[in-house]
């Protein structure tokens, strides 16, 4: 029998013979276009800072301003004396904004999503996921007490027969990707939502990448599709992304959010967000809504992207989200593009399995509302450059 220290000594070599092992970056300076690595400058792609807001000079100010009235740790879970005014007015925000009752703050979005499945699902329910669901998503799903099942990516019909099929005697639940992290693409939400309401099932989205970036006022891939708390009750969303902050939530009726409060684990044994970080997060989320520019900003950037790759032959995925993966493959190949992007100054990673399936290693390309015209045709010319040469 192997001991722990020799079992993790092997599984990290084999990782490395593998070109699997990830190592962390250390920034020296605040999220935005461009970012400071190891005393260089880089042209940033890899961040989910869609709208540019994580050093808005506002939502800096509000979290300084919160700092110095509520300090820096909230001292406790929200059900103990961890719940400030700047949580609740958040929460109310973001309802409104949602156009439903009520919302729930959460620490993170795995936190959310783990909690909120192992909430809702009992014995005797069904959970149906999207093969390429994020991982929150599927490990809340396998680790509740109902029969969990999968579907392959966006396939209706697949889903459809396995709902036709499914003998469970309690409830049934079909969870989903508004945006897929990884892929870019959103799931057919139009479609899921009419199949659900013929299955008696509920329909959750977790839209962490379409939040704050799609339909016409930034609600997400739900307005896109325009569905609203009848469709889709359960609505996850993160803040660390288009808000440019950290955590997440769930919004939904009354007594969903009341339901969770009471009975959502990893909500009841958390320490609740830094007072400061949600006063930060209602400034994003006011900006969001009163700078719309930078939503339609965007859109013009994947525009001319996605029309300077088509010219240059650089292969993307079919997404038109701000993630715009580039398929290379092997790890080894991934691995290599990306340092030598690096080296030109621009900062891509290389994702590779298990975040994706084997065989499918990319360059997971984000693009931001912070981002210029000038810095998309660089990106552009520095891609066909490294593309042609491995």
């Amino acid at each position: 029998m192997t001991s722990f220290q020799q079992r993790l000594e092997q599984q990290l070599c084999a990782r490395q013979q593998q070109d699997l092992y990830r190592q962390r970056l250390s920034l020296d300076s605040a999220q935005g276009p461009t970012v400071k690595l190891q005393g260089g400058e880089f042209l940033n792609f890899c961040s989910n800072d869609y709208l540019g807001l994580a050093a808005h000079p506002k939502v800096v100010s509000s979290f300084q301003r919160a700092a110095q009235q509520y300090g820096v740790g909230s001292g406790g879970s929200h059900l103990v004396c961890g719940h400030s005014a700047p949580h609740r007015e958040l929460e109310e925000a973001l309802a409104e904004f949602t156009g439903r009752p009520r919302a729930l703050l959460f620490s993170s979005g795995y936190q959310a999503n783990t909690g909120v499945l192992g909430a809702l699902l009992e014995v005797g329910d069904a959970v149906f996921q999207d093969r390429l669901n994020h991982a929150s998503l599927l490990d809340g799903g396998l680790h509740s007490d109902a029969r969990f099942r999968r579907f392959p990516h966006n396939d209706v019909a697949v889903l459809e027969h396995k709902l036709s099929m499914d003998r469970s005697t309690g409830n049934r639940l079909v969870v989903v990707d508004g945006v897929f992290s990884m892929d870019g693409d959103c799931a057919p939400l139009a479609q899921l939502s009419e199949l659900c309401e013929h299955h008696q099932a509920w329909l959750m989205v977790d839209d962490a990448h379409g939040f704050g970036v799609l339909g016409d006022r930034g609600m997400g891939s739900t307005e896109l599709a325009g569905l609203g708390m009848q469709q889709v009750p359960v609505l996850m969303a993160t803040l660390g992304k288009a808000l440019g902050t950290a955590g997440a939530f769930i919004s939904g009726s009354e007594t969903l959010i009341e339901g969770l409060i009471q009975q959502t684990r990893s909500y009841i044994y958390t320490t609740a967000m830094p007072p400061a970080l949600a006063s930060a997060s209602h400034t994003a989320l006011k900006l969001m809504q009163e700078e719309d520019w930078r939503r339609f900003h965007l859109r013009d950037l994947i525009v001319r992207f996605r029309n300077g790759a088509e010219q240059l032959g650089i292969p993307l995925m079919p997404s038109q989200s701000a993630i715009q993966p580039m398929v290379v493959g092997d790890a080894q190949r991934a691995l290599a593009l990306s340092t030598r992007l690096r080296e030109a100054g621009i900062l891509i990673a290389a994702i590779r399995p298990p975040t994706v399936p084997k065989g499918s290693s990319r360059l997971r390309i984000t693009l931001s509302a912070a981002h210029s015209e000038e810095h998309i045709d660089q990106l552009l010319e520095q891609l066909g450059i490294c593309w042609r040469g491995t």
